[in-house]
């Protein structure tokens, strides 16, 4: 925790409510997004329970499991909810443009694309343990099953995978994504209570956050956001429900039974329905950030990509082979630097994180030179220099090179030191001409922020051997043997 996130949680404890960590939003919040409350059968990774799911507050279906240790009964259950999930994932696969690749091949990528909210990190984990336990379903032979349950396992899977990629909003939790925005005066595991954390932040009328979420604790008045329930109702209600679906000897005891365990499954499950969409709107009261549109964009791509994949046969792999792991970690190093550096540049107070740690500052611009020229190369350069004095602890030495935060695309070298005040050569976003244009150089008495880290991820190429010659211990093909010696070679038969 930083010494800000300190101060802001101290702050919401003063203040009785939660404190904004960002003063934009930083996650993209989809037109029509589709809203999961799973629930499983406690002990079991991947057994369905029931689930809520719905585009809309007040339109929204619910699935139960009567017998979740019933194969057949769980398979009928996914069989369900893949009615319900591919319609809205195919809803997306119409509407398409037309792109031209750098290498001038052309492509379609959809215009936009789902999203699924789900309460906390633990639905979107139960997702992902969902979609892989069935993916390799056979649709033939003994034991088939609908073709939709193993296509539904692998959409479920990759939007597993997608939502570790950071900055990808096809899969987020609402519990991350509210607390990467406000600070509560309570622990980070507190806040992955989900009705706890929405009590800081947008407290009932008379309440401070502390009583909404002390409210909030009693499974009775507000139950779990799931997947896991709470142990009281497991064995007061949940237990006898379920022994009396199976002890059922007719299709109308059955019935009676399961109406009854759907009945008791709703009362668990609509309270963390009404919260999701109270959260979802509480998000939408922020403005996106600006870079939020092509990390979007970034999704919809993929997206598109797995969706032509499905439409052509290509099959999903069990397990990523070594060199696709390694390209896929350091695809997600390269995002988490460029999220961090974007929303930093997006919003001020992530800004501040890190002017506090010495990585950007702040600075009024005392003298400009806005006309001035480098000769010292075969032909000048328009290379303007400003004098920026600052307060902030930053430790700048000559040659340093700066991006502008008001100018993502200008940058500034360091050419002299005099104590709080730089001297920046700038470079980058002014022009072709040898004058600058209007506006793009600033002018005495600007209020300017610089960073030693720029928003534009990195995009070249990933130099990584080629699966023929990765060793065998990483998923290489196993060297070819040959004797050394005559003592090595076979007997003849």
């Amino acid at each position: 925790m930083s010494v800000l996130s300190a101060l802001a949680k101290a702050e919401a404890v003063r203040a009785g409510r939660a404190q904004p960590t960002a003063a934009v939003r930083h996650l993209q919040l989809a037109r029509r997004p589709l809203v999961v409350v799973p629930l499983r059968l406690a002990g079991e990774a991947a057994a369905p329970l029931a689930v809520m799911v719905g585009t809309e507050p007040g339109d929204q279906n619910v699935l139960v499991v009567p017998q979740p240790r019933d194969r057949v009964l769980r398979l009928r259950f996914i069989e369900q909810l893949a009615d319900v999930l591919l319609p809205y994932l195919e809803s997306f696969l119409a509407e398409r443009e037309e792109l031209t690749s750098r290498s001038g091949e052309t492509y379609t990528r959809c215009l936009d694309a789902p999203q699924l909210w789900t309460p906390n990190p633990g639905g979107v984990t139960f997702l992902k343990l969902l979609g892989r336990s069935v993916r390799f379903h056979r649709t033939d032979g003994e034991n088939a099953v609908p073709a939709t349950i193993p296509l539904l396992g692998r959409w479920l899977t990759w939007f597993g995978d997608r939502a570790e990629h950071p900055g990808s909003a096809v899969l987020p939790a609402l519990t991350s994504v509210l607390a990467e925005h406000w600070a509560t005066g309570q622990s980070a595991l507190e806040d992955g209570n989900l009705a706890a954390l929405l009590g800081w932040i947008d407290p009932p009328p008379g309440l401070t956050g502390a009583q909404a979420a002390a409210i909030a604790e009693d499974p009775l008045q507000t139950p779990p956001a799931g997947p896991a329930t709470d142990p009281g109702f497991d064995n007061e209600e949940l237990a006898p429900l379920i022994a009396a679906y199976s002890a059922a000897t007719d299709d109308t005891a059955r019935s009676v039974a399961a109406e009854r365990l759907e009945r008791a499954l709703r009362g668990q499950l609509e309270p963390t329905w009404r919260l999701m969409w109270r959260g979802l709107a509480v998000l939408a009261a922020l403005p996106p950030g600006a870079s939020v549109d092509q990390r979007w964009t970034d999704d919809r791509g993929a997206f598109s990509y797995f969706a032509d994949d499905l439409a052509d046969g290509v099959p999903q792999a069990r397990r990523d082979p070594a060199v696709r792991a390694v390209r896929k970690l350091l695809e997600r190093e390269r995002a988490l630097e460029a999220l961090q550096a974007q929303s930093a540049f997006d919003d001020p107070l992530r800004m501040l994180e890190h002017r506090a740690v010495g990585a950007a500052f702040r600075g009024t611009v005392t003298h400009s030179e806005p006309d001035r020229l480098d000769r010292s190369g075969a032909r000048p350069k328009l290379r303007p220099h400003i004098h920026i004095r600052t307060t902030d602890p930053f430790a700048a030495t000559v040659g340093d090179e700066l991006t502008c935060v008001e100018r993502p695309k200008q940058s500034g070298v360091v050419v002299a030191v005099d104590g709080p005040e730089l001297v920046l050569e700038l470079s980058g976003g002014m022009g072709r001409k040898l004058v600058a244009e209007p506006g793009t150089v600033p002018a005495d008495g600007d209020s300017l922020g610089f960073a030693r880290f720029t928003p534009t991820p990195f995009n070249g190429q990933l130099n990584l051997p080629a699966r023929e010659d990765t060793p065998w211990t990483h998923g290489g093909p196993p060297p070819e043997w040959t004797p050394e010696s005559d003592d090595q070679q076979e007997d003849p038969p």
